[in-house]
C-alpha cells in the first residue's frame, strides 16, 4: 500500500471543494487524462467519473467510483484502469492549524495484474505518483483559497 501524506495551506472544506469538482479531477490525479463524463451527485456514494488514463494513443477508458465520503473528511474510491487493474483511493482529510488541512492519500491495487505483482517498485511508482498528485491538489485547493479562479 502506498501512502503520502502533505500539509496544504487551505482549510478542509477548500480541499474538499476540489475533491468534489470531478471535472477537475484530471488537473490533479496524475495519470488520467480526459474526464468523459462525471454523475450528476457526485461525489455521492455510488456516484462515478469516467476517465480516460494514460498517453494516446495508449490511454484506457474506466471510470471511478465513490465507495464512501465525509464532507470536508474523507473520500474513498474504487479507482478503475482496466486490464491493468483496480485500486482502493483513500483521501483523509485533517485539519492541521489555521487554515492548513493534512492530506493523506492511502492507495491499494486490490484486483488485477497490478495486484499480483506487488513489489517495491510498484510502491515506488504509487508513492511518487501520489507526492504529485498531492502538490497539484495542494496548487488547487491554495488558489481557490486565495480567492482565485482556475
Amino acid at each position: 500500500m502506498a501512502t503520502v501524506t502533505r500539509t496544504i495551506s487551505a482549510t478542509p472544506d477548500r480541499v474538499f471543494a476540489v475533491l468534489g469538482d470531478g471535472w477537475a479531477y484530471s488537473d490533479w490525479v496524475v495519470g488520467t487524462a480526459h474526464i468523459r463524463d462525471v454523475d450528476p451527485s457526485w461525489p455521492a456514494v455510488g456516484a462515478s467519473l469516467h476517465h480516460k488514463a494514460g498517453p494516446w494513443p495508449l490511454s484506457l477508458k474506466d471510470k471511478s467510483t465513490v465507495t464512501a465520503v465525509e464532507t470536508d473528511r474523507r473520500l474513498t474510491l474504487r479507482a478503475g484502469l482496466w486490464p491493468l487493474g483496480e485500486a482502493t483511493v483513500d483521501i483523509v482529510l485533517e485539519p492541521a492549524g489555521a487554515g492548513a488541512t493534512k492530506v493523506t492519500i492511502h492507495e491499494d491495487f486490490h484486483a488485477g495484474p497490478l495486484h499480483w505483482v506487488k513489489n517495491k517498485v510498484n510502491d515506488l511508482v504509487l508513492h511518487g505518483r501520489n507526492a504529485e498528485t498531492l502538490s497539484r491538489l495542494a496548487d488547487l485547493a491554495e488558489r481557490r483559497e486565495a480567492g482565485e479562479r482556475r
